[in-house]
């Protein structure tokens, strides 16, 4: 009978305290968001305080610097800067607008033409940046586009990230959802010191 007790007692006590370290665990996920949002997003207003002095996060990749292709691609999914894949990749996305990862982006020949010219000028292999120098070697499946997700380099970076963490993930839901976690990407700078994953926390492999 004493030993039915301790056991009963026993499994008390383990779920009391599995359930106080998770809420421990969301606890300090909040806590953590709110000590991101001071340290980092706060310093978004100090930027230009910060220049002055040399602190602002340099940009990892040249900045998009094309209205149009700011406005046509950027309207549907985040605008990834050129010098994220090599200029061959480039020309093979634009030449299949119309098939474009399973939708039809086409848009009208000109427009179409500054956008390759501005991707395949800037890309990584013709860039002066080593970050953007990085994501030249992609790894591409015949008869599929090639995909920033597919460079050796972005896949060095994140392989220590769990899948859960960005598929699972309502806030993310795919590794190619830069800004998510990537707070300044817009802005070239995907420093690994800012990575912030959404439900998860700061992320600094």
């Amino acid at each position: 009978m004493k030993k039915t007790i301790t056991i009963i007692a026993f499994c008390i006590a383990s779920v009391g305290f599995i359930t106080a370290v998770i809420s421990s665990s969301e606890q300090w996920g909040e806590i953590d968001e709110d000590r991101y949002k001071r340290d980092y997003e706060a310093e978004d207003d100090d930027y230009a305080f910060l220049d002055g002095l040399g602190f602002r996060p340099r940009a990892d990749v040249a900045l998009v610097e094309n209205a149009v292709y700011s406005s046509e691609c950027g309207s549907c999914h985040f605008a990834y800067q050129p010098g994220l894949l090599p200029a061959d990749a480039w020309e093979q996305i634009i030449g299949q607008l119309d098939d474009h990862y399973g939708d039809n982006a086409s848009t009208d020949e000109r427009q179409a033409a500054g956008i390759r010219d501005h991707l395949v000028e800037n890309a990584s292999d013709r860039a002066d940046l080593s970050r953007s120098q990085a994501f030249s070697s992609v790894q591409t499946t015949a008869n599929l586009l090639p995909r920033i997700t597919q460079t050796r380099f972005f896949r060095h970076e994140h392989h220590e990230i769990p899948e859960r963490y960005v598929t699972a993930n309502e806030d993310v839901r795919s590794f190619s959802n830069c800004q998510a976690c990537h707070r300044n990407a817009d802005a070239g700078v995907y420093d690994e010191h800012q990575v912030f994953i959404p439900g998860v926390g700061r992320w600094d492999d």
